[in-house]
């Protein structure tokens, strides 16, 4: 598994709709985390890039309702969870 972690900044503050269809986001196989910060515009996605790519993340926020203003930066946040598990047990 190969864990991604990414951060977007949105448009409009969510609407109830939005944040409902936000917690189906979270059901999607694959996404192991959402975290929205209301204060900065911003929201954190953490998901296994062996099941989903950054597109379709992208797609499932911009179906729930949001505006995203930007592409995540180039460096993603890239874990691969195996590997790190594999060196922790050679330690």
């Amino acid at each position: 598994m190969t864990t991604v972690d990414v951060t977007y900044h949105y448009g409009a503050p969510p609407r109830e709709r939005s944040i409902l269809a936000l917690a189906g986001v979270r059901e999607v196989y694959g996404i192991r985390r959402v975290d929205l910060d209301e204060r900065a515009s911003t929201i954190h996605i953490e998901y296994d890039a062996t099941r989903l790519s950054e597109p379709v993340v992208r797609q499932l926020l911009r179906r729930a309702g949001l505006e995203l203003m930007d592409k995540p930066a180039a460096d993603l946040s890239v874990v691969d969870v195996e590997a790190e598990k594999a060196a922790a047990a050679q330690a």
